[in-house]
């Protein structure tokens, strides 16, 4: 398990041990959906070592990359061999809000490529690989093609995508969308209160995975 000098500054690692802190204040319901999940990677990992996966969400600009980085840093955090990815159904950028709101918790951002659709490096640990995020569709070449775990973060995806033949699994763990605050004054609390519930459900899923 990684300790506090673990993560690259101390407003992360207060963030990661705050967030598992909070997991009293996930719904039972929503406990049952995570424990399900945590189930069905421990299996594939039991199958084949390691366990990939992609967080599908409609445009893969903010739920999906929440997602994405906070349940990596989850599996490093707990020594897991799983490996997270994002994609949409279609590509457009991470929203601004999505990078202002990782970079407050503690992220260390490093933009690879300057373009509408940014190539973004996140530093969590020296002892780990940045996780690299861009706004993609879900089967770009950059993603695994085979055997990996789909998780629909939103609605519109999981509707739009029913079937993914590639998929060892495929299961819907959606979140309401930031999108509603754009261009208001609680939009900052609105990135960050998405953000904070989805690290708080993605630590407490991969502690539940070291108890299976």
């Amino acid at each position: 398990m990684a300790s506090k000098s673990s993560y690259v500054n101390h407003k992360l690692s207060t963030f990661v041990l705050d967030c598992i802190k909070e997991e009293k204040e996930i719904d039972p319901d929503r406990k049952g959906l995570l424990d399900n999940t945590g189930k069905r990677i421990v299996q594939a990992i039991e199958n084949g070592g390691q366990m990939n996966l992609i967080f599908i969400c409609t445009h893969n600009s903010r739920r999906s990359h929440f997602a994405q980085v906070w349940a990596q840093i989850a599996a490093f955090h707990y020594g897991l061999p799983i490996h997270c990815y994002s994609g949409g159904t279609e590509e457009t950028a991470i929203h601004r809000e999505t990078l202002e709101a990782l970079i407050t918790c503690g992220l260390s951002k490093c933009v690879l490529s300057e373009s509408q659709n940014p190539i973004i490096s996140f530093k969590y640990s020296q002892f780990a690989p940045p996780i690299i995020a861009f706004s993609k569709q879900f089967d770009h070449p950059f993603n695994p093609s085979l055997g990996f775990g789909a998780i629909m973060t939103c609605d519109h995806a999981d509707e739009d995508c029913p079937y993914i033949p590639e998929a060892s699994f495929r299961i819907p763990i959606t979140y309401k969308d930031p999108k509603h605050a754009d261009n208001s004054p609680v939009v900052k609390q609105a990135y960050m209160k998405s953000c904070s519930e989805i690290a708080r459900e993605m630590f407490y899923m991969m502690k539940f995975i070291t108890h299976v």
